[in-house]
């Protein structure tokens, strides 16, 4: 009886641990990014990343993308698996391209949210930093 009661007790601590990883990732909010010192884009979004090199954006985009995107890209932009390793997203227009869909429309596939919506959550200016911070992260594939 003592047995059945430690393996029942263990089952049930472990499907908690568990059910606590699996929701724990979806209640996340989305932090604000403070983009003091980058230059206000409007509320229409730009097709190619205004603030490409600019030092100030890539210290903003460090900031911003630690806090609402390494949770599944990475630390330091090194996936773990989970999502793109986005070192290897293209720079430049291409690049822009991808990363302003992402963002814009978020991604579901096979009817999950892999990626979730960020525009209008965000600042424009603030995702254009966190793309400016990723392609100072770049690697050639």
């Amino acid at each position: 009886m003592t047995k059945k009661l430690a393996l029942v007790g263990s089952i049930l601590a472990a499907l908690v641990v568990s059910t606590g990883a699996v929701f724990s990732h979806g209640d996340v909010q989305p932090q604000e990014i403070k983009t003091d010192g980058l230059d206000k884009l409007g509320d229409e979004w730009k097709n190619e990343n205004p603030y490409r090199g600019n030092e100030t954006a890539i210290k903003i985009g460090a900031s911003g993308y630690n806090q609402n995107c390494a949770r599944c890209h990475g630390l330091e932009v090194i996936s773990g698996g989970l999502a793109p390793d986005l070192r290897y997203l293209e720079k430049g227009k291409e690049g822009d391209e991808w990363f302003k869909e992402r963002v814009t429309h978020g991604a579901i596939i096979n009817g999950v949210t892999k990626m979730p919506v960020f525009a209008g959550v965000l600042s424009q200016e603030g995702l254009w930093a966190i793309r400016s911070f990723l392609e100072s992260k770049h690697i050639d594939n």
